[in-house]
């Protein structure tokens, strides 16, 4: 009775030895690890003056292009009024060149109608040479005066056009500067951070609030020189989020970016060869479940 019992006693400990090498080698079955990252922008102030509206909140979701805040901009739209005056001012001035030059053309006709019926008269010998040299030079006379007004007057019209289009861009400037004026996120996303409030003044340049894409995160991962020959850019692999403890879920990821440089291995990172000091970092891709946090530790896999 006794021997049966140290023989039980004996496959137990052979059964706890296998199961806790199994557990072991299960903990640390992956190719590589890394930290999970976002595509996080941080949106800053695109123009000058008091925050009059900010609404949102850490945590909110926002879509592409959603307005989320807006800044005093009633000097730059004062500004718009006044160059719309002036381009009106400079339209009132614009000479209407037809009604400036009717009169000369009117003497011009005038006169060589006259110098077609001396013409005629002269041919019936009832004119004389004389009135036809003087009515050929009030005509020339006149054409230069025709000419010389032509060109005072398209000259000022020119002038007019390039003072109107020059007050022009200096409204569409304005006008952009007053579209910056209104905040918009850039992405859709979840916001992270709120750096601002309504009643601030706001510069170029201030960080307003910090979003990120989190439906689309990825896994930065490091690989050895070894693995790079068992990895490709679109490569499917599998990817654990590690939860704490026993607790992981699995994702399907891919292969996005490999970097064409190496690194020494951050001590944070563990891979398939912990001896090796150089590795490359990589980008997988996965699409989150909302489970995934930014920084939360994950595994890979090579499939």
């Amino acid at each position: 009775m006794k021997i049966k019992t140290n023989k039980q006693i004996l496959w137990i400990n052979f059964l706890l030895i296998l199961i806790l090498t199994s557990c072991g080698k299960k903990q640390h079955d992956f190719d590589a690890t890394g930290s999970f990252e976002a595509t996080e922008v941080i949106v800053s102030s695109e123009g000058n003056g008091r925050i009059l509206a900010l609404d949102l909140a850490e945590g909110q979701e926002l879509w592409e292009g959603e307005h989320v805040g807006v800044i005093d901009s009633v000097q730059l739209y004062l500004s718009k009024l006044q160059l719309m005056k002036n381009i009106s001012s400079v339209e009132s001035n614009r000479p209407n060149i037809s009604a400036q030059v009717a009169a000369t053309r009117e003497q011009l006709l005038k006169q060589q109608t006259e110098r077609t019926r001396i013409e005629n008269l002269l041919k019936a010998q009832a004119a004389t040479q004389k009135q036809l040299d003087d009515v050929n030079s009030s005509i020339a006379v006149l054409e230069r005066q025709l000419a010389a007004q032509l060109s005072t007057l398209n000259n000022s019209f020119s002038s007019l056009t390039a003072q109107s289009s020059a007050l022009e861009i200096q409204i569409a400037q304005i006008e952009d500067m007053l579209s910056k004026c209104i905040v918009r996120s850039p992405i859709t996303g979840t916001v992270l951070a709120k750096y601002a409030e309504a009643g601030e003044l706001a510069v170029v340049g201030k960080p307003l609030f910090k979003v990120a894409d989190l439906q689309h995160v990825y896994l930065r991962a490091y690989f050895t020189s070894d693995q790079l020959s068992t990895i490709k850019l679109g490569q499917p692999v599998k990817v654990f989020a590690d939860f704490g403890g026993n607790n992981r879920r699995e994702y399907q990821g891919t292969i996005t970016w490999i970097s064409d440089k190496s690194e020494f291995t951050p001590k944070s990172i563990q891979t398939k060869n912990d001896r090796a000091n150089l590795v490359y970092a990589t980008k997988i891709s996965i699409e989150n479940d909302g489970f995934v946090k930014i920084g939360m530790y994950g595994e890979v896999v090579i499939n």
